[in-house]
């Protein structure tokens, strides 16, 4: 398998369906620290579903209509980020990630995050990249920001979320300003 490193021991590689076990695995070390923000751990259940979830970014891969990639630290999975969207004829993807709450604060999403948006730029053509976010997800803003992204506004009501109506701030970034950092 191929990976990019990241350095201080981390690296940044595909996350294919044979991996479902260590998927799951890392979902069930994180599930309520990234659940506070992320639909992915109640997706993610059991060998199956991680299965399943893994498949379904195979064929957005294959399709080159999405992309997921882990995020490993010393060989653990920790985390991740991905592109949900990627529509190459129009231009546009979004990004997130997730992580392990003992991985945070190291960097590693937003370097993760610079190699994939910067495969978007250069290599796929995409010209706006989008980071969707709850308003209450104080560490995924910083990390917008540190990507150089501009917060566009609020989605009111956007979502229900664990029977709870939530908000979703836009921020993006565009390929010229993507080059030009």
């Amino acid at each position: 398998m191929y990976a990019t490193a990241l350095g201080d021991g981390a690296e940044l590689c595909p996350l294919e369906p044979w991996q479902a076990r260590e998927f799951l695995d890392h979902m069930d070390r994180g599930r309520e620290f990234i659940g506070r923000y992320v639909g992915l751990p109640d997706l993610v259940t059991d060998l199956e579903s991680s299965r399943a979830h893994l498949q379904r970014y195979a064929d957005r891969a294959a399709a080159d209509t999405g992309r997921i990639c882990g995020i490993r630290l010393d060989g653990e999975l920790v985390g991740g980020v991905l592109l949900p969207r990627l529509d190459t004829a129009q231009g546009t993807a979004e990004a997130g990630c997730w992580l392990e709450p003992a991985a945070s604060g190291r960097g590693l999403v937003t370097r993760a995050c610079r190699v994939l948006i910067d495969w978007a730029v250069r290599e796929r053509g995409v010209h706006r990249v989008e980071w969707r976010v709850d308003p209450e997800n104080t560490a995924s803003i910083a990390v917008a920001r540190r990507l150089g992204m501009t917060r566009e506004g609020v989605l009111r009501g956007d979502f229900l979320y664990r029977g709870v109506r939530r908000d979703t701030e836009v921020w993006s970034v565009l390929a010229p300003e993507w080059q030009g950092a």
